[in-house]
């Protein structure tokens, strides 16, 4: 069995978890999960994870609005952030924060406000961000090149050459089960050009499950396929790109 797993990306206050939520996390451990960070998406999530981070030593938490949830954005969002970083140690990071034009409707304009806002946040409270990109790569290259924050871009999606350009600034990349599917490609070119040294697992739990879960409920033990083909890419043994990882998100995170 792998150890060393570091989730770093997963939503456990999901309603797929409903059903056998802290049983599931009562046996991450055994399956080798030394660390699980949770990203939150509005108030109610940071309010359920820092329950979530008190319960469990080996889970971690963050604050943030995900841009899908700017239509019900509170005024104080940014007081919000600010009284769960304060009010909890096992606070680690920004977010989910970033920038979403998949769907239309959503207000690019103010997307790209609270992103700006939630990462000047971040450089004050000096906490890195966790960056949500989903068909936005050029806007959000151009903010994270403006502000140069600390962070990780999750469940990358980007090219290789954008990968680049965000290891320039001085972050992290995150991959996720991805990684293992067929038409996986441009995730497979992504990955070959981030440095060990720059790179996270995650799972973006309950989706993304690798394969041979793919469509199924995805948990923080399924980062060893994930890892599996990481390491095929990279050249190195399963176990040490866990290991690197680990270390990495350990670092990333301050922990």
């Amino acid at each position: 069995m792998y150890k060393n797993i570091f989730d770093t990306h997963s939503h456990y206050t999901d309603s797929a978890f409903d059903a056998d939520r802290f049983e599931l996390l009562d046996s991450m451990q055994e399956k080798g999960v030394k660390y699980i960070m949770l990203a939150s998406t509005c108030t109610e999530d940071i309010r359920e994870n820092t329950l979530l981070s008190e319960k469990y030593d080996y889970i971690y938490t963050s604050a943030g609005f995900h841009p899908e949830n700017i239509d019900d954005l509170p005024e104080n969002y940014i007081d919000i952030i600010k009284d769960a970083v304060s009010a909890n140690k096992k606070l680690k990071a920004i977010g989910e924060i970033g920038l979403d034009y998949h769907y239309d409707g959503f207000d690019r304009e103010k997307q790209i406000e609270v992103f700006e806002k939630q990462i000047e946040l971040s450089k004050e409270l000096e906490l890195p961000v966790i960056v949500h990109s989903r068909d936005a790569s050029e806007d959000t290259l151009n903010i994270l090149k403006k502000y140069r924050p600390q962070g990780v871009v999750h469940c990358f999606s980007g090219s290789a050459e954008t990968a680049v350009e965000i290891i320039k600034i001085g972050m992290y990349i995150g991959f996720t089960g991805v990684l293992t599917f067929k038409n996986a490609k441009k995730a497979l070119r992504a990955i070959e050009a981030v440095p060990l040294e720059r790179l996270l697992l995650e799972t973006d739990c309950p989706y993304m499950a690798p394969v041979p879960f793919r469509g199924k409920r995805c948990d923080s033990s399924m980062i060893a396929f994930t890892a599996e083909k990481a390491a095929e890419i990279k050249g190195v043994s399963v176990q040490e790109i866990l290991d690197i990882t680990c270390e990495n998100g350990i670092r990333f995170y301050g922990i």
